[in-house]
């Protein structure tokens, strides 16, 4: 199985540690948006796509990228995020992406999500909030979530 992670990290690094991890376990190149042509994931057959959450969904760039991609075939992706709250049940930070990825004919078979270190307004104010996040708890987490992936979408390859 070849795999692609697509993260944007731009606040504190958080999701780039998130990203490291599924591609160590993956082994998986960890590239920005601009690092990549969309054309290029059908190269793939497993594709990340991750971000911090800013006003409730995906980084911009991330999203920006993803509109950008043709029509694929053949291409398994998941999406991942870092936040400092967590997901509202009924808004949902991934629905967004995730169809927007179904409309270019991915098919996204699974979502991974931590808490993380946030300085955003009104946080800022008191210092942050979820300091030391994501943790050594979180990592293993993601990486537990990879080795999944790995065995789930490796074996149908």
């Amino acid at each position: 199985m070849k795999a692609l992670i697509v993260c944007t990290s731009v606040s504190h690094g958080n999701t780039r540690k998130v990203a490291d991890v599924m591609g160590e376990v993956l082994s998986a190149p960890v590239l920005a948006p601009e690092q990549i042509e969309p054309r290029e994931i059908s190269d793939y057959d497993l594709v990340g796509f991750g971000s911090g959450i800013f006003r409730m969904s995906f980084h911009p760039q991330l999203r920006e990228f993803v509109g950008a991609l043709p029509l694929q075939r053949s291409v398994s992706a998941f999406t991942f995020s870092t936040s400092g709250l967590p997901e509202p049940t009924l808004l949902g930070y991934h629905r967004s992406l995730e169809r927007q990825l179904h409309t270019k004919g991915v098919a996204v078979v699974d979502r991974f999500s931590c808490r993380a270190f946030d300085t955003y307004l009104p946080f800022r104010v008191v210092g942050g909030i979820r300091k030391g996040r994501p943790d050594a708890a979180d990592l293993t987490a993601a990486r537990t979530f990879a080795e999944r992936l790995r065995s789930e979408v490796g074996s149908s390859s």
